[in-house]
């Protein structure tokens, strides 16, 4: 019997930020550091967007090597890539994130989220978000609201703002403790087959695999409920 037979109507539903809840292009790296560098008070060596993204590139290789499912949150980031290169910028670390991510990838609800957590709503299911990100938690939780005004969330858990990324069965340990549910219960819904599909799944909880925002080929696993709209998804919940 594959997991998608056993499924029943959870208690609660946690979503994936990026690509699930939020369509955004990819990041333009230089483009986003040239709007933070608008900023700057002081550029010590008159260095470049460019010559900038190039060290900070550089410093997340070198971390990448020494950590594993583990966050470096911007607010420990951008300080240090900034005053290393001898560069003030007269902005509060959650400002430059803002400022720096809406540069990048402004971001838009993906197609008829709004209208699935609506029904959602109306269906008395909880609702919830867990993502690997490095902004700030209250710019992320900002942009949610901003562009899901009507959204119900109990919680929004970054990696930024407690350490672990999927994943890691710790980050599911931890929304489950505050929903204060059993992984039985919940539904994790993501677009990325290791950490939203796999890590979800390893934790106990029931995952769904959103693949409406995925721009690249993809296969499916059987065992696995995966839909390409929220409207699918919907239709699917209403025959359990």
């Amino acid at each position: 019997m594959t997991q998608i037979k056993r499924m029943k109507m959870p208690k609660m539903i946690l979503f994936d930020y990026g690509q699930t809840l939020i369509a955004q292009q990819k990041f333009d790296a230089v483009k986003r550091t040239e709007a933070v560098l608008k900023y700057a008070t002081k550029n010590k060596y008159h260095l470049s967007a460019k010559q900038i993204q190039d060290q900070a590139d550089e410093i997340n290789r070198e971390l990448k090597r020494h950590l594993f499912q583990i966050e470096i949150p911007n607010t420990m980031f951008t300080p240090y890539l900034y005053e290393s290169l001898g560069i003030e910028i007269a902005l509060s670390n959650s400002k430059i994130d803002t400022i720096f991510w809406d540069a990048a990838a402004p971001g838009t609800a993906t197609e008829g989220i709004e209208d699935f957590l609506e029904y959602l709503k109306n269906k008395g299911i909880r609702t919830g978000v867990i993502s690997n990100i490095a902004f700030a938690p209250l710019v992320v939780a900002e942009r949610i609201n901003r562009i899901l005004p009507k959204n119900t969330f109990e919680f929004i858990i970054t990696s930024s703002n407690y350490m672990f990324c999927k994943p890691n069965k710790r980050i599911f340990a931890l929304a489950l403790e505050k929903a204060e549910l059993q992984p039985k219960d919940v539904w994790y819904i993501g677009d990325w087959y290791e950490g939203d599909v796999k890590g979800s799944l390893n934790a106990g909880l029931q995952p769904v695999w959103y693949v409406g925002a995925i721009d690249q080929p993809y296969t499916e696993d059987k065992n696995i409920l995966t839909v390409a709209s929220w409207n699918e998804l919907r239709e699917r919940m209403e025959k359990f």
